[in-house]
Formats: C-alpha cells, structure tokens, sequence
C-alpha cells in the first residue's frame, strides 16, 4: 500500500494507527471544502485519549467495565479513563457560601419551565420528498390566510383540514412545556403572544403546522431553596471540569507529540 497523505500521529513514542485516525475523524465535524479540520480534531482527539491511558498505566490503575447504558458497557479503555480521572481529580462540594453567592449573582435565571395552551393544523408531509412538501406548503400556506382571516374559526378549521388526529378536539393539544415536541414547533411557540396564529406555517418532520397559541405561563423566578440543589451540582461540576482541562493541559505540556495541533490538543 502507498504511503499515507497524512503525518503520523505520535504519543510520547506511541504509534497511532491510521486505521484509528480514519475512524476518528468520522466523529468530527469541519467547514464545508476543509476537511482537514475534522482530521485535526481527529489526531487532537486521539493525542489527548493516547496520554490519559498512558498516564493511568503508568499509575498501575484497574477499572472495571461499568453499565452506562441498559447492555452497553464502557469498553476497557474508557474504564481506565475513567479511573484514573477519578483518582487524579477528587470531586469537592460547593460550599454553602458559593452556591448562595451563585443565585444572588442574578436569582432570574432560575426559573420555571413555561406551559403553553396550543392547538394546531397540521398539513402532513415527508419533508424529504420535496414535490410533497411543497404541495403540503402550498396547502398550509391557504389555510393559514384562512386561520388569519377568521380566528375563531381556527377549531372548526382545524376538524375539516388538519392531518392530525387531536383534529377531533378542533386541533387543541393541551397543555405543553419545553421538549414536549419537535424543536422547530417549540421554536414557533416561544415567539407567540397569546391568542396569536402563526402568520407562516412552520415546518417539522411531521409536515407543515399552523399553531395557535390558545394560552401561555410563563415561568416564574425560583426561591433560593427549590434550586440550591441545582447550583450545587452545576458549581461541583464546573469545578471537576476545569480540573480535567488543567490536568490534561499539564499532561500535554509535558508530553512529546507529533503529528497533532499542540496549541489546540486537550483545549
């Protein structure tokens, strides 16, 4: 076989494979006419995987495979990973003082999710077939002038053209919070007033939608003890991962690399 266009990738001596660095790459994303981008965070990927396993070696370390998911199991290398960034960075408790001083730095960020009161018309469609999904917009685009031109007409609109089956209710969906559907019909809905029709159908993988916003919630500013919890967890973490982005860095500086970005490796 010919010689690789790439450089080899090298570890403190250790020889990535090539197999490994094509493998890798599929995992990254790069700009449209660069995809040596993606092979760089590729080798950049690897660098940082190869001296964490070097290090937990070099350490002596063991570690199980553990569950992560119902029958997927972490693979052998992942565990030692896992090991040994749980012996090099200890995790430590936010101290109450912290998570105080975190919710009074701005106490509205803490809120309740909004609840919304939605009815719909749905013209369904593949989006991926592009003659029916136009044929679906142009049929949505019809019934939207006629939803806009006669709002309290949307539910008997609603029972004798929409596809879905909540047309029987007059298009009414009930009560919705954040990730209760599509993200596009979410996106449509936070920009709605009460009472307010879409004045352009939005388009989902389920078909074109024409949304009524029939009533909204919106979420309220949290007291400190239905969220200290939260901050804790959100403090400790950011703490564990700065101490990740720092043991790594150490580790790269101190390594010899070739044939991966050493500015941008562990960063």
């Amino acid at each position: 076989m010919g010689k690789s266009l790439f450089p080899d990738l090298v570890v403190n001596g250790e020889v990535i494979p090539q197999a490994k660095l094509d493998a890798e790459t599929q995992n990254h994303l790069a700009p449209k006419g660069k995809p040596l981008v993606a092979r760089q965070k590729a080798a950049n990927a690897l660098a940082v995987r190869a001296l964490l396993l070097q290090e937990a070696r070099r350490r002596g370390l063991r570690a199980a495979p553990r569950e992560v998911a119902p029958g997927r199991f972490e693979t052998r290398e992942e565990a030692l990973i896992r090991g040994l960034l749980d012996q090099a960075i200890p995790r430590s408790a936010a101290t109450p003082a912290q998570i105080r001083s975190e919710w009074a730095r701005d106490p509205s960020r803490f809120r309740s999710p909004p609840l919304w009161e939605v009815s719909h018309i749905l013209c369904a469609c593949d989006p991926r077939d592009s003659s029916a999904r136009d044929t679906a917009q142009a049929r949505a685009t019809a019934l939207t002038k006629e939803a806009l031109a006669d709002p309290r007409g949307f539910a008997a609109l609603a029972g004798r053209a929409s596809d879905c089956g909540s047309k029987k209710d007059g298009g009414v969906l009930g009560q919705l919070g954040p990730g209760d559907t599509v993200p596009e019909f979410e996106a449509a809905l936070n920009g709605l007033s009460e009472g307010e029709i879409t004045s352009t159908p939005i388009l989902s993988r389920h078909g074109w939608h024409i949304i009524r916003m029939d009533a909204k919630a919106p979420g309220r500013t949290l007291p400190f003890e239905a969220v200290k919890d939260q901050i804790a967890t959100a403090l400790e973490r950011s703490a564990w991962d700065r101490a990740a982005r720092t043991f790594v860095s150490e580790l790269v500086d101190s390594a010899e690399i070739s044939g991966a970005t050493p500015g941008s490796v562990g960063h």
